[in-house]
């Protein structure tokens, strides 16, 4: 919507809403924000903000009062359309309008951020001053379909080239070289600017200098694509310069959504070019405004991403720290969005980068976006932040310390984005030994035998740096040894033909760090340092190799094993004394077993090994044995249980070495339960 005094303001609600051309569907209303500025000077016309709405046949508008009498619209009101095409911007017309005196329109409800006044004119600002870009606040079309005309491509790697420097012939200010690296930027070219509908001269900062970076949003649907983005730039240039009069499109500065960056105002983007942005405060500023409305949602990161990387490369041409504060002289008495005013030529201070509402009474650039304005502050101005280690490949960590053999690889990890990043380096001991580019996570090292510290120092395109916290990382090649080898021994429980209880014990240690034991034959188990028995079986008569390895934190290792042979002897194995009942059963080994309930009846095993277990069963009426042990008695053995068991290997001994032995057990004749039943003797030879 546009009128005819650049000077005019409309204090009320302005809305549109359009009729999508695929659908034939009307869009919710759109508010257009109804103070576009003062104007450049020369200004044909005053108007709202513009609005993307995509390819539509129909459009309705409407302005309302918010609720109080008007002593009129601005002269020459118009709804104004605006084809941005490919780059010929001469296709700009105003729109026929209807009045319908039968149908009043519906009052919106009145936003609580803009002053309750009537719809009236009233001049503002001087003219030479610059003009604000105010953001449109409501509802974004439903639909935003693809132009009919093939989009200029908006790819950075495509189409970015800055404007020249100047030539000798040139008499506009040289641009002094940055700090920080330039991001690419589409040129005007490359958008489709029609540079015929603006040949007036481009115009710089008075000093020559730029102090702050002002952030805008357009304040429109946030709907396009960002194959659109490149029309959307061409239709905001086209409202600025042939609708409202401006010498060139107001920003500095736009960004898609997809963090593309396009050239704005011509002049040079390395330049102190002045735009018509920030009403009042242009001759000191750059501007930089996203595409699309963040009254509620904040712009995804790439486009804050590429809003830091500018004002980083912009503010460090003149040596400004993105994240002070500067002072700006106020070029016009004016009120911001916090209810602050000014006079004309006041000395105000802002932070280096700020929101539009700092300086004017505008909800730009959104609530969600201001509130994202520190961390494009820290982005822009570094250092590198969030820098840490976070693991190192090739080495073992126990507890705060690593331990490797050599060869690492350490990973980290950055809160600023990757693309805010010039370089990393990897410090051992304070010193650099490796430089990986400022999107890599990890590099490689090869340590010496020793103690280190190991960081990563990282440097922001601004060139400060941070250091992470170092970790420490223990280079040795000492192998893990076992102290005492692997032995297997019998074990109380329950004898199969197939699995005979066994104990299999050993214990390792390292000089720096032991990690585990694995056992890796003839089943795979892993036991951790302060492991040194495990319980497994094996079946009698067959040879097994059990193969174990010890592994440090380093990854060095040491391996051990031991070789065994489970073997039964049955009962019929046993030279006897007394008288012994021969009793059968599937329940006992063999299918047989003895049972004497006569005192002093013995049974004699004779080996050579160095474990034996006596295999016996038992029950609630079973009665005691002694036994000895190489004509020695070393033990009374009750065989009473409250439940049936057969084939327990209930008692057992094992020697440090393979020796002849001989195992006797002698019935004790127990009172009311003398009976005793031996299932015969395993060893282990």
């Amino acid at each position: 919507m546009t009128w005819t005094d650049p000077g005019a303001r409309i204090t009320g609600r302005v809305e549109v809403r359009t009729r999508d051309m695929q659908t034939g569907q009307w869009s919710q209303w759109l508010r257009l924000d109804g103070d576009s500025g003062q104007g450049e000077n020369g200004a044909a016309r005053g108007g709202t903000e513009p609005a993307w709405v995509g390819p539509s046949d129909a459009v309705e508008a409407r302005v309302t009062s918010n609720g109080k009498a008007s002593a009129g619209l601005p002269a020459g009101l118009r709804l104004d359309m605006i084809d941005p095409g490919t780059g010929d911007a001469d296709a700009i017309e105003p729109a026929a309008f209807a009045i319908d005196d039968t149908d009043e329109p519906t009052t919106a409800p009145a936003d609580p951020t803009e002053p309750q006044s009537s719809i009236s004119p009233s001049p503002e600002g001087t003219p030479d001053q610059e003009p604000s870009t105010e953001p449109s606040v409501g509802e974004s079309p439903s639909a935003s379909a693809p132009p009919a005309t093939a989009p200029v491509t908006s790819s950075p790697s495509a189409s970015s080239s800055a404007t020249p420097t100047p030539t000798p012939a040139d008499t506009g200010p040289t641009a002094p070289p940055s700090t920080a690296p330039q991001p690419p930027i589409t040129s005007r070219a490359n958008w489709g600017a029609d540079e015929s509908i603006s040949p007036e001269e481009p115009g710089y900062l008075p000093g020559g200098k730029i102090k702050a970076v002002v952030v805008h949003h357009t304040a429109e649907s946030n709907t396009y694509t960002c194959a659109q983005a490149p029309a959307v730039v061409r239709g905001i240039y086209a409202y600025h310069v042939k609708q409202l009069g401006w010498k060139d499109v107001g920003y500095n500065f736009l960004v898609d959504k997809c963090g593309t960056v396009y050239e704005g105002r011509k002049g040079g983007v390395d330049r102190p070019v002045q735009g018509a942005h920030a009403y009042g405060f242009n001759a000191e500023t750059v501007g930089i405004s996203v595409l699309g409305t963040y009254t509620d949602t904040a712009p995804p990161q790439a486009a804050m991403l590429s809003v830091a990387r500018i004002a980083a490369w912009k503010l460090g041409q003149y040596g400004v720290n993105p994240a002070g504060t500067t002072m700006l002289t106020a070029g016009d008495a004016g009120t911001n969005y916090f209810r602050k005013s000014w006079a004309k030529g006041a000395q105000l201070s802002f932070p280096v980068i700020h929101g539009h509402r700092d300086g004017y009474n505008t909800q730009c650039p959104g609530n969600a976006f201001y509130s994202q304005l520190a961390t494009i502050r820290t982005w822009a101005s570094g250092p590198v932040s969030g820098l840490a280690v976070k693991s190192v490949t090739g080495a073992g960590l126990s507890g705060t310390k690593y331990y490797t053999k050599a060869d690492i690889t350490v990973n980290w990890s950055v809160s600023t984005p990757n693309a805010l990043i010039k370089q990393n380096e990897l410090l051992i001991d304070g010193k650099p030994v490796a430089t990986a580019a400022g999107t890599a996570t990890s590099a490689k090292a090869k340590l010496a035998i020793g103690t280190h510290t190991v960081a990563v120092r990282a440097t922001h395109i601004s060139g400060k740096t941070s250091t992470s916290s170092a970790a420490t990382v223990i280079a040795e090649t000492t192998t893990p040894s076992f102290t005492t080898k692997p032995a297997l021994a019998l074990r109380t429980g329950t004898v199969n033909t197939t699995a005979v209880p066994m104990t299999l014990s050993w214990k390792a240690a390292d000089s720096a760090a032991l990690k585990e034991v694995r056992l890796t034959a003839p089943v795979a188990k892993t036991y951790g340092p302060a492991t040194a028995s495990a319980s497994h079986t094996a079946p009698s008569g067959t040879a097994r190799t059990w193969n174990m390895t010890a592994y440090d934190y380093a990854g060095n290792a040491a391996s051990a094993s031991v070789t065994a042979t489970p073997v039964i002897l049955q009962e019929t194995a046993a030279i006897k004394s007394g008288t012994w009942t021969t009793k059968s059963s599937s329940s006992y080994l063999g299918g047989k077993s003895y049972s004497s309930s006569f005192k002093n009846a013995s049974m004699t095993w004779t080996f050579t090994g160095r474990s034996a277990a006596w295999v016996v069963s038992r029950a609630s009426t079973s009665g005691q044995a002694y036994v000895y042990v190489d004509g020695a008695k070393v033990a009374t053995i009750d065989l009473k249980s409250s439940t049936t068991k057969y084939r327990e290997a209930l008692w057992t001994k094992t020697w440090s070495s393979s020796t002849k032995h001989t195992v006797k057990i002698v019935v004790v004749g127990t009172t009311g339960r003398p009976a005793i039943t031996t299932d015969g003797l395993v060893y282990i030879k």
